[in-house]
């Protein structure tokens, strides 16, 4: 009996050793974590580890998180930098490429390191992220090194963690923040260039029929917002309109084309297109265009959009205050003053009541609205 009790624990003991072990907290108090965020349309994550201060202020940086490179006393390197977290490998990845700090960074999976100095530490972004931490580091296995100035902060950060601040379409910081102190690197992506790739890949993909005009649309119209790219945002347009099963001929595909077309220089064609557009349009789709023709100083233009609209619609709140905006624009203030009346009544409510009895007060002392 005693001889099978020593074999059944001899088993157990080989099993515990060469078994997978059941899914358990990280060792040592730390925390695993991921954070991850869009920049424009790059998603950036960072899967890591979180140690705490746990009452050793003053002892983390240069102390616990060695200064520079050091031979850790395992594995292959006798230079490693620090892990940038707990336990293993601090792992970032990018959907595209980016710039780190201006360094190109082609998109995929990196190890991140960081080498402290408390006046200049190194960001470095390995291609191997699968080994233990930095026991394995290799300098030959560099995808990107850039230099950062850490930044002291006012409030003490208890469990490392990595934000992202500043953020726009193109651009964000990342920033580890432990103890007392942050370590942020800048990162941007060409955004409008990202951008511009995928509409192309999306178009050819079942969003190129599915739900219609509408994506060609939308990729046309971002060429003119960002004010980029005309030529392929015309035939992007042109496809909305025309283009075999998706096209339709309305206001919105009719003026997105127009538009792209002046940008082009082409302006004869734009103006016969938008006559075309016009009366197709619902009445806010044209009071809007109108109003955009008064930014461009096209006064007259702007006055006969106002007043199709009034035909079409007449005596609502919108063309009421388009006939307001098209004869102040004229410098007739009294017949402005006409329509403002009467748009007063039809106000939908409280702000727009008020924006009304103000525009009719500087129509009365001689102003132009628009």
């Amino acid at each position: 009996m005693k001889n099978e009790l020593l074999t059944a624990a001899a088993v157990f003991l080989f099993l515990t050793n060469t078994v997978a072990q059941l899914t358990t907290t990280p060792d040592g108090g730390n925390r695993k974590a991921q954070v991850s965020e869009n920049i424009g349309i790059t998603t950036v994550s960072i899967e890591y580890g979180r140690p705490a201060v746990k009452g050793r202020e003053g002892k983390i940086w240069g102390n616990l998180v060695h200064k520079g490179y050091m031979d850790l006393g395992f594995g292959t390197s006798k230079s490693a930098p620090w892990r940038a977290g707990a336990n293993e490998n601090t792992v970032i990845e990018f959907t595209t490429p980016v710039m780190i700090e201006g360094k190109p960074v082609p998109a995929g999976k990196y190890g991140l390191f960081i080498a402290y100095d408390s006046l200049a530490s190194t960001v470095i972004l390995s291609k191997n992220y699968t080994s233990w931490g930095s026991f394995f580091y290799n300098d030959k296995e560099d995808a990107v090194r850039v230099t950062v100035k850490p930044v002291p902060l006012d409030k003490s950060v208890e469990w490392l963690k990595y934000e992202f601040l500043n953020q726009n379409d193109s651009s964000a910081t990342v920033a580890l923040e432990w103890e007392k102190l942050m370590i942020p690197f800048r990162l941007s992506t060409d955004y409008v260039n990202i951008q511009l790739e995928s509409f192309r890949r999306e178009l050819r993909s079942e969003k190129s029929f599915n739900p219609g005009w509408q994506n060609y649309n939308q990729a046309a119209v971002y060429c003119l917002v960002h004010n980029v790219n005309f030529e392929e945002g015309l035939a992007w347009a042109e496809e909305a309109v025309n283009g075999t099963f998706v096209g339709q001929k309305n206001f919105t595909t009719l003026s997105t084309k127009a538009q792209l077309l002046a940008r082009l220089n082409r302006g004869a064609e734009a103006e016969a297109l938008m006559k075309e557009a016009l009366p197709l349009g619902n009445p806010a789709q044209i009071h809007g265009y109108a109003r955009q023709l008064l930014l461009q100083k096209k006064t007259k233009e702007a006055f006969d959009a106002f007043k199709l609209n009034y035909d079409k619609n007449p005596n609502t709140f919108t063309t009421n205050m388009g006939m307001t905006r098209g004869y102040s624009a004229l410098k007739d203030y009294k017949k402005a003053v006409e329509y403002a009346l009467k748009a007063l009544p039809q106000a939908p409510d409280k702000v727009n009541k008020d924006n009304v009895m103000r525009i009719i007060q500087l129509l009365q002392d001689g102003k132009d609205v628009n």
